[in-house]
C-alpha cells in the first residue's frame, strides 16, 4: 500500500497556512501537521493596492520556514496557492518572483472561482453528510477575508454561485475610516451586508426555498468553538446562532480574545464575520447551519489526492460546472433545444476527431461549456452577439474554472461566428501560442456543430459521423430540405480543414 506525503500552502489575505497530509488508497487523506502565521497582506492590498516590502520580507521568511518543515517531512509534492490579497495586489508579479528566488517555493495565484471550488471539494470529502444535506435546498456561505461566496444547491445540483465583496477584512478596513460608536458600527456592517444580499435575493432566491446553510471560512472555525460550548457538535440552528451573535456584540475585544483564544487583530474580525453569517441565515430563511470545519489547505490536498487517485468522489464536480453554465445560459434566454442539439453534435465531433486534435477530457469540458454559452450574447445585442457573449463570459464567474479557461471559452464563443484571427487572440494580457491553437481547435468544432443546426429545427438529429479518405462524413437520414445546413457546413469546412486536415462533408442518405 503506497502512502504519499503532500504539503498544501495557502497564502491568504490574513494568514499563511501549511498543511501536511498523508494519503493512501486504504485510509484516504488525513492531516498530520498544520502551521499558521498571521500576516495581514489584505490590509495593504485593500488600502493601497500594493503589498509593502516589509510584509514581503516577512512573507518570504515564513515561507522559508514552511519549506524547511516540508523538507523535514520529506513531502513528495506540494501546491502553494495565493488568493484575493495577492490576486488584487498591483505588484504581485514581483512578489511571486521574490518568493521563488528566496524560498524556492512556486506560488500560483488562483482565481476566486478556483478558490471556492477547492473549498467545495474539501466539504465533499465528508461525502455522506454533504450528499445528504444538498438533496434539499442548500446554500454554501464561504466568508473569507477579501470576499464571500454564495453557492446554491438543489437536489444534488449546483444552481448558481456568486461572489460578493463582503470579506471581513475588507469590511473592517472600509469602516475603520468612519469614527462612530461601537453599536452604530455594527449597524453599519448589517446595512452593508443587507444591501448586497438584498440584490442577490432578488436575482437568485426568487421562489427558491433554502433549508440549510453550510458555513465555511477561517473565522467560522473560531466562532463555532464557542457557539454551543455545552454540545460539541458541528450544527447550530438559526435561532441559537442569532442569540450567540447578540451576545457576541456585547463583548469587548479583550473578552473576545480570552473567550475565543485569538489575538486582538483577529478578534476585531470575528464580529463582522458573525454578522455576515447571521444576515445570510435571515435572508435565506434557513433553519440550520452546518460547519464542516474545513480550510482551503484541505481543498488543495483533496484536489491533489483526487489527481493521484488516492481518493475518489462519487459526486461529479464536472456536472456542477456544467450546471452552473446551463443556468447562465437559461438566465440569458438561450435557445434550449438548439443548444441541446448542437451539444450532442459537438461532443460526437470531438470524440470522432481524437486522433486529429490530441485533446483531453478537460478540453472536452471547455468545448461543452462554450457550446452551452455560445448564444448568450443575443440577450445583450442581436447586432454584435459574439462580442457581447465574449464580454458576458469574461464578466461572469463559473465555479471550478480558472480565469484562463474562461478566456479560452470566451474566445471560442467569439470566433464561432467571426473570422478567426490568430494575431488577435489575447489571454490575460499575454499572447500564448498553445492557447491560441487550442482556441482554434475548439472553435472549428463548435462552428461545425453550430452549422449542423443552422435552421434551429434539429433536422440532423441522429446524424452519424465517419472519417474516411480525408473527409469527415456527416450522414443523415433526414429527407427534407437541408439547404441552410449545407451552406453553413460549407462555410465552416475551410477553417475545419485548415485546423485538422480533414474536411467535413454532408451526406443525405435517402430511404428507398
Amino acid at each position: 500500500m503506497a502512502t504519499h506525503l503532500f504539503a498544501a500552502i495557502d497564502v491568504g489575505s490574513f494568514e499563511l497556512e501549511l498543511g501536511i497530509y498523508e494519503m493512501s488508497t486504504k485510509y484516504g487523506m488525513r492531516q498530520v501537521d498544520h502551521l499558521r502565521h498571521m500576516i495581514a497582506l489584505g490590509k495593504d492590498t485593500y488600502n493601497s493596492g500594493k503589498i509593502s516590502y516589509e510584509l514581503v520580507d516577512e512573507l518570504c521568511r515564513i515561507l522559508g520556514q514552511f519549506s524547511s518543515v516540508m523538507e523535514s517531512y520529506k513531502v513528495e509534492a506540494y501546491h502553494a496557492y495565493a488568493t484575493s490579497a495577492m490576486r488584487e495586489a498591483k505588484n504581485n508579479q514581483i512578489i511571486l518572483d521574490q518568493i521563488l528566488v528566496r524560498t524556492g517555493i512556486l506560488v500560483k495565484v488562483i482565481s476566486n472561482s478556483e478558490q471556492r471550488f477547492l473549498s467545495y471539494k474539501a466539504i465533499a470529502t465528508s461525502e455522506a453528510e454533504f450528499s445528504k444535506i444538498i438533496q434539499k435546498g442548500t446554500a454554501i456561505v464561504d466568508v473569507g477575508f477579501g470576499s464571500m461566496q454564495l453557492s446554491l444547491f438543489d437536489k444534488d445540483s449546483l444552481i448558481s454561485t456568486q461572489n460578493l465583496r463582503l470579506g471581513v477584512l475588507r469590511i473592517r478596513e472600509l469602516l475603520s475610516r468612519i469614527q462612530t460608536e461601537t453599536k452604530t458600527h455594527y449597524s453599519q456592517i448589517e446595512e452593508m451586508v443587507d444591501n448586497e444580499l438584498a440584490t442577490y435575493k432578488k436575482l437568485y432566491l426568487k421562489d427558491r426555498e433554502i433549508q440549510n446553510l453550510i458555513g465555511i471560512g477561517e473565522s467560522i472555525l473560531y466562532l463555532f468553538r464557542r457557539a454551543d460550548a455545552t454540545k460539541p457538535t458541528d450544527r447550530v440552528n438559526a435561532a441559537d446562532f442569532k442569540k450567540f451573535c447578540e451576545r457576541l456584540i456585547t463583548l469587548s475585544l479583550d473578552q473576545i480574545e480570552d473567550e475565543f483564544g485569538v489575538n486582538e487583530e483577529y478578534a476585531s474580525l470575528l464580529i463582522p464575520s458573525a454578522i455576515i453569517y447571521k444576515q445570510a441565515l435571515e435572508l435565506t430563511g434557513a433553519e440550520m447551519l452546518w460547519i464542516p470545519g474545513i480550510r482551503l489547505c484541505d481543498g488543495i490536498a483533496a484536489e491533489y489526492a483526487e489527481q493521484i487517485k488516492q481518493i475518489r468522489f462519487t459526486h461529479s464536480f464536472d456536472d456542477d460546472i456544467l450546471a452552473a453554465s446551463r443556468n447562465m445560459s437559461k438566465r440569458y434566454r438561450c435557445h434550449t433545444n438548439h443548444i441541446q442539439n448542437i451539444e450532442g453534435y459537438v461532443l460526437m465531433i470531438f470524440d470522432s476527431m481524437r486522433r486529429y486534435h490530441g485533446l483531453g477530457s478537460r478540453e472536452r469540458l471547455l468545448l461543452q461549456i462554450a457550446t452551452i454559452l455560445h448564444d448568450c450574447g443575443k440577450f445583450i445585442s442581436m447586432k454584435t452577439p459574439s462580442l457581447s457573449a465574449y464580454n458576458l463570459i469574461l464578466s461572469t464567474e463559473i465555479i471550478g474554472l480558472s480565469h484562463m479557461e474562461r478566456e479560452i471559452i470566451a474566445n471560442v464563443v467569439r470566433y464561432n461566428l467571426e473570422e478567426f484571427d490568430y494575431n488577435q487572440v489575447h489571454l490575460d494580457g499575454h499572447e500564448s501560442a498553445d492557447a491560441t491553437i487550442l482556441i482554434a481547435k475548439l472553435t472549428a468544432m463548435l462552428s461545425l456543430a453550430n452549422a449542423m443546426d443552422r435552421s434551429h429545427l434539429q433536422k440532423m438529429e441522429g446524424c452519424k459521423f465517419n472519417i474516411k479518405g480525408g473527409l469527415l462524413q456527416l450522414t443523415t437520414e433526414y429527407e427534407g430540405d437541408l439547404s441552410l445546413e449545407n451552406i453553413a457546413i460549407l462555410q465552416s469546412a475551410d477553417f475545419f480543414e485548415e485546423i485538422f486536415g480533414v474536411r467535413p462533408a454532408l451526406k443525405q442518405k435517402r430511404r428507398v
